[in-house]
């Protein structure tokens, strides 16, 4: 796939933003008629590939509720425990109900004019499926039924928004982050799984594609629709809302590195689902994905460990978590196109950045990302997101890149300037769309009912003073 030229780039995330700018125009297009698909062969199901995506699926919401909630809630103080949890919880409540009624059609439909951004809302409110609709997955003539897919990416919306929350936790309205998590995935999260999961499919693999799918990206499992997406609108989100009231003057420990571990646990064995379940299949490549996930977070954990005892003499079990995770968030993109032994390297290479971003950058600029959103996810996420174009790479082990164009879709490697430059422009869109659109949708929501909770309200803890109730009781 050729490059677009750098100016080319940003003058179509300058259209992009300019759709964001204008909700009018982003909800006004009922889809212009896609173009003439050719006849594409019967699809078929088999019941090994809708089993697995259901465990799947089961899988990345055991990652959202309990894992991602009992991760963050353990590293806040104790008194504000419940609401963290209470946060994750209801995101995924809302979201789930937002992809079925609209999310899903924007994401993973034809919009027309606006295609290289977003869909349409030709399956809003789940219009014309049912148990016998088919979507194909990544081999010609093969399908899942497409109530499992809705599901299966209904997880992904649901936990991607609950990850922004930790950037500024201990300080946020919970009806703000309501009401920004409903502003987010529609004008953030929808566009951007559109942009870069969208395209006709291997039996119309011609047909208009998403923005970042067009760039020739590749993003096997979230690396840009899910980590850096959220980790870029959580460094904005902390910024806009400041400091926590104390912060570097009071101790704000984590009260329990205990749940912190279990959810960290909890997180590791759920994105087998995330990232081996994003094949769609239940062949070889989900199992690649597997072992590249597994691998990458054992390496990254490693690595965080030893670049703590070296910084500070000891390691802790808020690092091996730590480590963990930005393995994860790492390997995400590249999960079913690198090799084992790139997925360790990958893992051994984010931690030491994710280290430096978390313990000297943040410090340096002095904002408050309470549990290091940014510093984990989003440059874990670039990392990856880069790594992925030149660990896909045969030569060192990686899978290739299918291509469609080929009669027995061979796989084949552009060359790693080409492919990391696709990634970088993917990479670039994301920030850029995410950035800008976060900052717009959090001064909407300050106008609209306040971001931050009194400063009484605070000291107190957000436990008792939103929700009036406590996670403990003595």
């Amino acid at each position: 796939m050729s490059i677009s030229k750098f100016s080319s780039t940003f003058a179509r995330v300058g259209a992009a933003s300019a759709a964001l700018l204008a909700p009018a125009v982003a909800f006004a297009q009922e889809a212009a008629a896609p173009a003439a698909a050719a006849a594409a062969p019967a699809l078929t199901m088999d019941k090994g590939d809708n089993t697995w995506m259901l465990v799947s699926s089961a899988l990345v919401l055991l990652m959202t509720i309990p894992g991602l909630a009992l991760f963050y809630g353990g590293l806040v103080r104790a008194k504000n425990m419940l609401s963290v949890l209470m946060q994750v919880f209801m995101i995924t409540a809302v979201v789930a109900l937002l992809w079925v009624t609209y999310g899903y059609s924007l994401a993973f439909t034809d919009g027309g004019s606006l295609n290289s951004f977003v869909g349409g809302f030709s399956k809003a409110f789940l219009a014309g499926v049912d148990p016998s609709s088919l979507v194909e997955t990544f081999s010609k003539g093969v399908a899942i039924p497409e109530y499992t897919f809705i599901v299966f990416q209904m997880t992904f919306a649901c936990i991607t928004p609950g990850l922004i929350v930790g950037a500024f936790a201990e300080r946020i309205k919970f009806s703000a982050v309501m009401l920004f998590v409903v502003l987010w995935v529609t004008f953030i999260y929808f566009p951007m799984a559109h942009m870069v999961w969208f395209w006709g499919g291997p039996s119309s693999y011609t047909s208009p594609a998403g923005l970042i799918f067009s760039y020739g990206a590749i993003d096997f499992a979230g690396g840009t629709v899910v980590h850096i997406n959220a980790g870029i609108a959580g460094l904005v989100g902390a910024i806009m809302l400041g400091k926590r009231t104390g912060y570097k003057k009071e101790i704000m420990a984590p009260h329990s590195m205990t749940l912190t571990m279990v959810g960290a646990s909890l997180l590791w064995v759920g994105w087998f689902g995330f990232n081996a379940g994003s094949n769609l299949e239940a062949n070889g490549y989900a199992s690649l994905a597997m072992i590249n996930t597994f691998v990458a977070a054992a390496a990254a954990a490693v690595s965080w460990c030893i670049v703590e005892s070296l910084a500070r003499g000891k390691a802790s079990m808020l690092g091996g978590a730590s480590g963990a995770v930005a393995g994860l968030v790492a390997v995400t993109p590249a999960a079913g196109f690198a090799g084992p032994m790139g997925s360790i390297v990958l893992g051994l290479i984010v931690s030491p950045v994710c280290y430096f971003f978390v313990d000297v950058v943040k410090n340096k600029f002095n904002y408050d990302d309470s549990l290091d959103v940014f510093g984990v996810h989003c440059i874990g996420g670039i990392i990856g997101a880069l790594g992925t174009g030149i660990l896909v790479n045969p030569a060192l082990g990686g899978a290739g890149i299918v291509d469609y164009s080929t009669a027995d879709f061979a796989a084949t490697y552009a060359g790693t300037a080409t492919q990391v430059l696709n990634q970088a422009k993917g990479v670039l869109t994301t920030l850029l769309w995410s950035g800008i659109g976060s900052a717009i949708l959090f001064k909407i929501v300050d106008v609209v009912i306040g971001l931050r909770v009194s400063v009484e309200a605070e000291r107190e803890g957000l436990d008792l003073a939103t929700h009036g109730e406590a996670a403990y009781h003595s």
